[in-house]
């Protein structure tokens, strides 16, 4: 009735020799435990002493299944130096284009094709055999195990550093060794896509390290063991990710057919980008850390994962994102949550620590987003320092010799949520994650968005960036964490593509009310292009911005997207930025305003330099550009202190290689006159403008009151909206909430959120700093509006 054989079945152990062999069985039903005992028939050489135990199974597990057979100790104790072989049944999925993979037929089927019950098992050997294997894993002595588990051996492989004595009694650790042989075995089967960690809570709850641990907590926080291990055991799994190759599958299908849907058929990214990063990751964790610009995010890097066959992360994500059903599908693709506070709970912090550590000690990946939160300005958020502290604190002790940051930038040619983050920007309330918020974003993913561009930045290693010395106190741990959350920052802007639309945006920003023409945008852009080609900076795709054809492709995308108004009834069409959307235009201005912000803190400094006498103009460059960098610290990454004059005298010398003479002989109005293009008036403006409202709205605060941040931001929000009717500030995308909180923080870093006659003080200095700043931003737009007109040069 069934085949003689098994597809592709594994022969005998070839180091039995004359030592007894004892096999493992991990098996999910009684048909599967037949089917191993009928290979063991089969394959059994004649008077060898042989015996068959089964192991807690992997799959089909019931509560109480992690209990031991008996058995297995019992031939342990024999101490006879056995060799131990894990057996296991594995199933296939069926093959489809060239893939064994799941798909939408297998769900109307009711059930993972790789995990079936036993009657589909029974099934499949009569009517698909190949879809069915034996799956050996790697066989080791009994003395070579008790080495191991002794912590005397060496690690076993990718997935389990050494383990001492004190994790596990033995029987318990040949039991999870030949689950973990097994995992490996059945992973070089299906392939590496599919690498997921099996018995987690298990494993880690299980350990004396672990449990030694909680009982330290318990006493630290006066609470009874018991109660301490309960608790740690229900956050681990309101944790912990559990991954479902079944789901992967079915996920990386949805999500190709949502994306195609916005995004065209071809995600833009270098594969060999990725396989490299894939090779780094067989001998080191890797931590993706990607820019935050969308909800899509997260499901354009897992199936890019998926696409290349490369395991899914573990990516951590907000509790808010754990409601039915999208919670219990996330979770089995390899997301794990976290509560968004959590500062006074002991237990759950200890719990998310070995949990991170875990990860790092089996090389899985990670995965979240340093900024946080998704950016409703399309500018970079400041980092979190959060999970990556986590992750240093488990390098520091031990659990990876390295960790390897992954910046990445993921890049959308248009956003699909805009409209959302510009209401946000405007004050109104974020709409909670739901059901309903899940199917109105699937609808507005029915147009075309462009393109989406995956980047990857320079890689970071915490062995080579991190000091490792054992005295480190807190708060130089803390900096630590600091400077490579920055760095990475850095390193993501760095990476950062340069779209079309987003150059196109910047150009009818700049224009303020008046609307442009094709051939006026082109004239526009030509030294925007020219800058762009100088510093050779990164780009979605050769910039063909000096075309009618491209502009044109540029400025309707943007106008069938709401962003842009199109006037087509004059001789030929205008565009110009559309009502109350300059918040949106200013988001895809803002994705590379990066790029710009070092020339127009050059040309305010050149400006100051321009008052100085010749002999202290330089010095004075410095002090003012030292001043803009730590007014506007909050808003834009810059490099150490120490390294900022170099960057900036590269941006100088890229303009004018002789900057340092001319500023020397009292020619700096000139050099600042012949700098092309000029950028303060765009860049700094909307955020100083926004700086100055906050400002203004502290410094009429009475003396003796302190500062509530909400109520200052609807304040800010209010004076905002009647500056900009009175044309006290140039452009609505000023009057923002992201812009006001960044405002704060400037503030707050200043001690200016306090009460008192000092702190009253230097609210008004930092209002008076700020208005002088943008007068001098004032003559620089003045400059550039003569250089439009070709009044200087």
């Amino acid at each position: 009735m069934y085949p003689e054989h098994i597809t592709g079945e594994p022969g005998w152990p070839a180091e039995t020799a004359e030592r007894p062999v004892v096999f493992l069985t991990d098996a999910s039903s009684r048909y599967e435990r037949r089917l191993l005992h009928e290979w063991v028939a089969r394959h059994r050489p004649p008077a060898l002493d042989v015996t068959v135990t089964s192991i807690p199974r992997t799959r089909r597990r019931r509560p109480g299944d992690w209990t031991l057979n008996p058995r297995l100790r019992a031939r342990l104790a024999r101490r006879d130096d056995p060799l131990l072989v894990p057996l296991r049944v594995a199933w296939l999925a069926p093959e489809r284009d060239g893939q064994r993979r799941a798909s939408w037929l297998d769900l109307l089927k009711l059930g993972d094709p790789r995990d079936p019950d036993p009657v589909r098992q029974r099934w499949f050997m009569l009517t698909q055999p190949d879809r069915c294997r034996i799956v050996m894993g790697e066989p080791a002595t009994e003395s070579a195990l008790r080495a191991r588990w002794a912590g005397s051996g060496e690690g076993n492989g990718d997935d389990h550093a050494p383990v001492t004595a004190d994790d596990f009694t033995f029987d318990e650790y040949v039991a999870l060794q030949a689950q973990l042989a097994l995992e490996r075995a059945e992973r070089l089967l299906r392939g590496n896509r599919y690498k997921v960690p099996m018995l987690v809570r298990d494993e880690l709850l299980a350990r004396r390290s672990t449990r030694a641990r909680l009982a330290a907590l318990a006493a630290e926080v006066g609470q009874p063991p018991a109660r301490v291990a309960a608790r740690a055991a229900r956050y681990l799994k309101e944790i912990a990710a559990s991954h479902s190759p079944y789901v992967i599958d079915l996920l990386a299908l949805a999500i190709r057919e949502l994306i195609r849907r916005a995004y065209g058929t071809e995600l833009r990214y270098d594969r060999s980008e990725l396989q490299a990063l894939f090779q780094m990751g067989q001998r080191h964790p890797l931590v993706f850390l990607p820019s935050h610009k969308s909800q899509l995010d997260h499901l354009v890097l897992q199936y890019v994962l998926w696409e290349n066959g490369l395991p899914q992360n573990h990516t951590a994500g907000g509790i808010n994102l754990n409601f039915f059903p999208v919670g219990q599908l996330v979770r089995r693709a390899g997301v794990f949550f976290i509560r968004r506070s959590f500062k006074d709970n002991e237990v759950y912090k200890l719990v998310l620590r070995l949990y991170i550590a875990y990860l790092l000690e089996k090389r899985f990946s990670l995965e979240w987003y340093i900024e946080g939160g998704r950016s409703r300005s399309g500018k970079l958020r400041a980092p979190r320092f959060g999970m990556l502290a986590y992750v240093v604190e488990a390098w520091w002790a031990g659990a990876s010799d390295d960790v390897v940051l992954i910046p990445v930038s993921i890049a959308y040619d248009q956003q699909f949520d805009l409209s959302d983050y510009a209401r946000e920007q405007r004050g109104e309330s974020k709409r909670g994650e739901s059901v309903r918020y899940v199917i109105d974003s699937v609808q507005r993913l029915a147009r075309p968005h462009g393109s989406v561009h995956l980047r990857f930045g320079r890689p970071l290693s915490l062995r080579t960036e991190v000091d490792t010395a054992d005295d480190l106190d807190e708060d130089a741990r803390h900096l630590a964490v600091q400077k490579v959350a920055f760095d990475v920052a850095v390193r993501i802007n760095e990476a950062t593509p340069i779209t079309p639309i987003s150059l196109v945006t910047l150009a009818l920003l700049g224009t303020r009310d008046r609307a442009l023409s094709v051939d006026q945008t082109l004239e526009e852009l030509e030294p925007y292009l020219g800058y762009v080609k100088r510093h050779e900076l990164p780009t979605t795709e050769p910039l063909q911005l000096d075309t009618p054809e491209r502009v044109r492709e540029a400025l309707d995308a943007l106008a069938d997207g709401g962003v842009v108004m199109r006037y087509d009834a004059g001789p030929e069409p205008v565009y110009a930025i559309g009502a109350d959307q300059e918040l949106a235009a200013a988001y895809y201005r803002n994705t590379i305003i990066h790029f710009f912000v070092d020339a127009a803190i050059a040309e305010l400094a050149l400006r100051a330099a321009a008052a100085a006498p010749p002999a202290s103009a330089e010095e004075t460059l410095w002090a003012e550009a030292d001043r803009l960098r730590d007014l506007l610290k909050f808003e834009f990454f810059f490099p150490r202190r120490a390294e900022y004059p170099e960057r900036l005298a590269d941006e100088l010398a890229s303009n004018d290689p002789q900057w340092r003479k001319r500023l020397a002989a009292g020619d700096t109005s000139a050099l600042l006159a012949g700098m092309r293009p000029l950028t303060a008036h765009w860049v700094l403006r909307p955020f100083l403008e926004a700086y100055l409202v906050v400002a203004e709205v502290l410094e009429r605060r009475p003396p003796e009151e302190s500062v509530d941040r909400d109520g200052l931001v609807e304040e800010a929000l209010a004076l905002g909206r009647q500056y900009h009717l009175q044309r006290r500030i140039h452009s609505g995308e000023s009057v923002s909430v992201v812009l006001f909180a960044t405002a704060l923080d400037l503030a707050a870093n200043r001690g200016l959120l306090g009460s008192g006659a000092e702190a009253a003080e230097e609210r008004r200095a930092l209002a008076e700093e700020i208005r002088v700043t943008l007068r001098a931003i004032d003559a620089i737009d003045a400059l550039a509006a003569g250089q439009a007109t070709g009044l200087f040069g």
